[in-house]
């Protein structure tokens, strides 16, 4: 199998199911900036592979976990409207998140200010992952009835990386730097 099709090269590419779409449409646009987001999680994740640390095992796998339901995500992005999606989202993925983040947070000082984004190589791509998020979850908000799953996970999934990306900073006895006041 080839990985060039030729398909594209006059600026369009298909959804799923085949329909054609210009490679501007919002939805390429979401899916596609969900798979940046997904990318820079792998790129955080490359930085915890060679260190040690108590819980390295239970968040690489939260990791992945999140990198596989962010396929899910693009999965509902490329999926035209009225057509079944193969993987749907569900409130039960929010929920997990949500979950996460709470986990993550006892073992964390309290924030009293803002932070600025950076630290350790795995919590800056973090950080990074987290705007990128946002980023995504700005071009979802465009696409009409889509499975309101699908934007409060990409919301509680910029809060996780804003937590994890403290927690690995913790783990790794880096200094939060926070916002000075002038």
């Amino acid at each position: 199998m080839r990985i060039y099709t030729r398909s594209g090269d006059k600026g369009t590419t298909s959804l799923v199911y085949g329909v054609r779409v210009p490679k501007n449409d919002i939805r390429v646009e979401a899916y596609g900036t969900c798979d940046e987001a997904n990318s820079f999680i792998g790129f955080a994740v490359s930085f915890l592979q060679d260190k040690s640390f108590q819980e390295k095992e239970k968040i690489v796998k939260i990791f992945h976990e999140i990198q596989t339901i962010l396929f899910h995500v693009g999965a509902e992005l490329s999926t035209p409207e009225g057509k079944e999606v193969a993987w749907k989202l569900e409130e039960r993925h929010v929920k997990t998140l949500e979950g996460y983040i709470d986990e993550l947070d006892a073992k964390l000082q309290p924030l009293s200010n803002f932070i600025l984004p950076g630290g350790h190589p795995a919590g800056a791509a973090l950080h990074t992952a987290r705007t990128i998020v946002r980023r995504g979850e700005r071009c979802v908000v465009s696409i009409e009835n889509l499975n309101p799953a699908v934007v409060q996970y990409l919301n509680r999934l910029s809060d996780f990386l804003f937590v994890a990306a403290r927690y690995v900073n913790s783990v790794f006895q880096i200094e939060e730097q926070h916002l000075h006041q002038e």
